[in-house]
């Protein structure tokens, strides 16, 4: 592979990029635990790990129909010829993600070492275990039920041998890791108000060397190999969704961010506005949207209030309060973008006819009210 890039190299395993693919080449024996649709689940024969650009993130299909086609084994068979890799022994992940976004994130303890190495996209496909299934698997194969590009794939190098049921336990740590990440971001489902856990079409391949002086026995979040694990998918995945997406932390503050999955989106804002404010109010706000609506203090009430409404989903606080809980939010978000503070039980008072069990109309009603007063003496 001379004329690939060397992203990492390392005595068990190297990692390199060409164009839309990354290999990961295995090479003294590693157990293999993977998705790839040929040769997963878990396998001691595969000397390759490869992530590739399958598809455009959108409208792509020319692609979408060449890739069914081929079906599976087929399509694993031609990305194997592009790359003159033996199939047989080739993991295969496939993804509209950028390759030039790969992250990759190492941690070290002592001679342990772990590396993941994250491409990332969520704006149209993050979801919530649990959430509404795109697809349905009957006698006659896959039928449609709804669909969304957007996937997590994660490569895991481990540089110890694992036992069986440890390597299977690693994917439930990388998967917890990965889950935090979006946590962190607080990155909403594309299918229900919840946030997400990952995406529907997340695929990974682990890998540790079969021999060594020591074979580990739990990847447990308990001991140091599931701490390193952790920490290397958390990291890399928040880079690899900060290059895709641009998930930078801070710019994930914006009220769109914090209650869209409440049905407050950019697309549909100002016309939603509308009724509640008057036409050059509303124009004013048009103008100065970025600055208002990304205002950190307005963002934290966005984001209190939005943890207000989860609560009241999930029911964690008891009927008789979850009115008054969800208008002193609202309450707040109004005050933080009057830049009143002070009028914050004035608001509360005036938030009080607003309808409590319609999360959107009552985050509306914040907003106008807020706008309306900013510039208004008290």
């Amino acid at each position: 592979m001379s004329d690939w890039e060397t992203l990492f190299a390392g005595p068990h395993a190297c990692l390199h990029r060409r164009g839309r693919f990354v290999v990961a080449r295995l090479l003294p024996p590693h157990r293999v635990l993977s998705t790839s649709l040929r040769n997963g689940g878990q396998a001691e024969h595969l000397r390759h790990l490869v992530n590739h650009q399958s598809c455009e993130g959108a409208g792509h299909s020319d692609r979408y129909r060449a890739i069914t086609e081929q079906g599976p084994d087929g399509y694993h068979d031609a990305v194997c010829a592009e790359l003159d890799l033996p199939a047989r022994e080739t993991a295969l992940m496939g993804t509209a993600a950028n390759m030039n976004y790969l992250a990759i994130a190492t941690e070290v303890d002592g001679s342990l070492q772990v590396t993941a190495a994250v491409t990332a996209g969520v704006q149209t496909n993050a979801a919530c275990a649990g959430d509404p299934a795109a697809w349905r698997e009957g006698l006659q194969g896959m039928e449609k039920v709804t669909e969304g590009p957007g996937t997590i794939n994660t490569i895991l190098l481990v540089n110890t041998p694992v036992t069986p049921s440890a390597l299977a336990r690693s994917v439930v740590t990388m998967t917890e890791g990965k889950s935090a990440a979006l946590q962190r971001l607080a990155i909403p489902s594309c299918y229900s108000a919840d946030l997400a856990t990952g995406t529907g079409t997340d695929q990974y391949c682990v890998a540790a060397p079969r021999e060594g002086p020591r074979t580990l026995t739990s990847a447990s979040p308990h001991v140091k190999l599931g701490e390193l694990i952790g920490l290397a998918v958390r990291k890399a995945t928040l880079e690899a969704l900060r290059w895709q997406n641009g998930l930078e932390p801070s710019y994930t503050r914006g009220l769109f961010h914090a209650l869209g999955r409440y049905g407050v989106r950019e697309s549909t804002f100002f016309e939603d506005l509308s009724e509640r404010l008057d036409p050059g109010e509303l124009e004013l706000l048009r103008k100065n949207s970025k600055s208002v609506l990304y205002e950190p203090l307005v963002g934290a009430a966005a984001h209190a209030l939005a943890a207000v409404l989860d609560r009241v989903r999930h029911g964690t606080l008891p009927s008789s309060v979850v009115r008054d809980a969800a208008v002193q939010q609202a309450a707040a978000l109004a005050a933080n973008l009057a830049a009143r503070i002070d009028r914050w039980s004035e608001f509360r008072e005036r938030l009080q006819s607003t309808d409590g069990d319609d999360p959107k109309g009552l985050a509306l009603a914040a907003i106008a009210l807020g706008w309306r007063e900013k510039w208004h003496p008290s």
